[in-house]
Formats: C-alpha cells, sequence, structure tokens
C-alpha cells in the first residue's frame, strides 16, 4: 500500500512512469526505471499473435505475471484482468483474489466505467487495490477510434473518471482520448491519470 501512497502523491509534482512487460528479464531492468510495471494483456498480440486481446486467458496472466513478479522488486506491478473474468461483482473477486494469491502483484486493473462500479467496489471493500481504464477499450470495443470528439463522449468519460475515484481507484488509464480531454479529466479529480495515446497532459505515460 506504501508504494500506491506514494503515487498518488506524485500527482502534480511529477511524472509517472510506466511500462509493460510480459517477463522476469525485461521486468527486471524496467524494474530500475518505472513506478509502474504492468503486465498487459497486450501479450495477446505482442506474443500470440492474437488478432484481439479478448482471447487472452486467465491462466496465460497468472503465468505471464508469476515471471514478471520474480523482475520486479520497486516498482508497483499491476495486472490486466482479462476478458470475461469481471461481468459480476463475485466473478471479479474470485479471480482477482486468484491473480493476487498466485501472482503476489500489488493491484488488479479492469476496463470500464459504470458498468463495472459494482465489480470495482466489491475489490475495494476486500482490500484489492484497483487500476480503472477508460476512454478506448480494447476488450470490448469493436473499432479503435479515438475518444473525446464527440460531447457525449466527453461527458461520459469525465463522469467515469469520477465514478471510479469515488469507488476507490487509486489511478486511472486514459487510452487514446483527445488531449483537451485528458487534460480536463486531469485537473478533475485527484487521483493520478495515467495516458496511452493521451497526449502529455497526464500525469504519467504507459508505453
Amino acid at each position: 500500500m506504501d508504494k500506491i501512497k506514494k503515487l498518488i502523491a506524485k500527482k502534480n509534482k511529477s511524472k509517472i512512469v510506466s511500462l509493460t512487460a510480459y517477463s522476469k528479464n525485461i521486468a527486471s531492468v524496467l524494474d530500475n526505471y518505472c513506478d509502474i510495471v504492468l503486465v498487459g494483456d497486450s501479450l495477446g498480440s505482442v506474443l500470440y499473435n492474437y488478432k484481439s486481446t479478448r482471447l487472452v486467458t486467465l491462466d496465460m496472466m497468472i503465468e505471464h505475471s508469476k515471471s514478471v513478479r520474480m523482475g520486479v522488486k520497486k516498482a508497483l506491478m499491476v495486472v490486466d484482468m482479462p476478458h470475461n473474468t469481471y461481468r459480476n461483482p463475485k466473478e471479479a473477486l474470485k479471480n482477482a483474489k486468484k491473480i493476487i494469491s498466485k501472482t503476489k502483484c500489488d493491484a488488479v486493473k479492469l476496463e470500464g466505467g459504470k458498468k463495472i462500479y459494482n465489480s470495482i467496489q466489491t475489490l475495494i471493500k476486500n482490500k484489492i487495490p484497483v487500476m480503472g481504464h477508460l476512454g478506448l477499450l480494447p476488450q470490448s470495443d469493436k473499432t479503435f477510434k479515438f475518444k473525446g470528439k464527440k460531447k457525449s463522449e466527453r461527458e461520459k468519460i469525465l463522469k467515469d473518471a469520477k465514478l471510479l475515484e469515488r469507488a476507490g481507484v487509486f489511478s486511472i488509464v486514459l487510452e487514446c482520448i483527445e488531449s483537451s480531454l485528458a487534460k480536463y479529466v486531469t485537473k478533475q479529480i485527484n487521483i493520478p491519470t495515467i495516458g496511452i495515446g493521451a497526449s502529455n497532459n497526464c500525469d504519467g505515460q504507459i508505453l
């Protein structure tokens, strides 16, 4: 939990550095430079040539995360919960507990806002730290399109960001959203925002 407090304290003070790792050898290098090491379900595309992250399984995430854990000593280690592992609070809690117990990671990341609010609340009530993810959602979006140009999208993303903060997430990934929206959301919430193609207006970047 100290790592999470330190991360939140960096907001408005210094940029947060985050990178993805899928194995011990890469993780051990990143650990020297990163605040966050994320085991992303992007491993489906990067390592397995899957067309979608939706094909990544819980067991795949756990095995890669166990390897990454061996290389991470200082950074905050976050693991993506894959598609169809948090469809309701009961399922989310069962699978998050499995990830935490088998990988010894520090936190899990879930994609979505209002739709998964109850699942996120359940995890946090059970002392499982959660990172949020808004904007482009690779697990559920059928087309990869930039978000935040339409007024309705902007309003939804801001509303969801405030909702996730209220639920207790310690940070939120903003993926592929318009730069002025990234700046506005970052100013409107008290927890760090981590951008993926969302401009340098976020509190940090993940690549």
